[in-house]
């Protein structure tokens, strides 16, 4: 009997922590995603910075 009544309380504390964690790793992938579309932008603007400053609109070979 102890053991039925503890699982029953500690059930819907287990369950809300799952809950808890799907949500911050929905967050957590949103936030990644982001991140990477920053970079991406970062790094675009970075290479027409260096393409407007060589005068060309060809990179240089090495």
């Amino acid at each position: 009997m102890a053991k039925a009544l503890f699982g029953h309380v500690v059930a819907p504390a287990q369950l809300r922590l799952v809950e808890e964690n799907a949500v911050l790793r929905t967050r957590v992938r949103r936030l990644e995603q982001e991140l990477e579309e920053l970079r991406a932008q970062r790094d675009a603007a970075i290479a027409h910075e260096l393409l407007s400053l060589t005068g060309s609109g060809e990179p240089a070979l090495a």
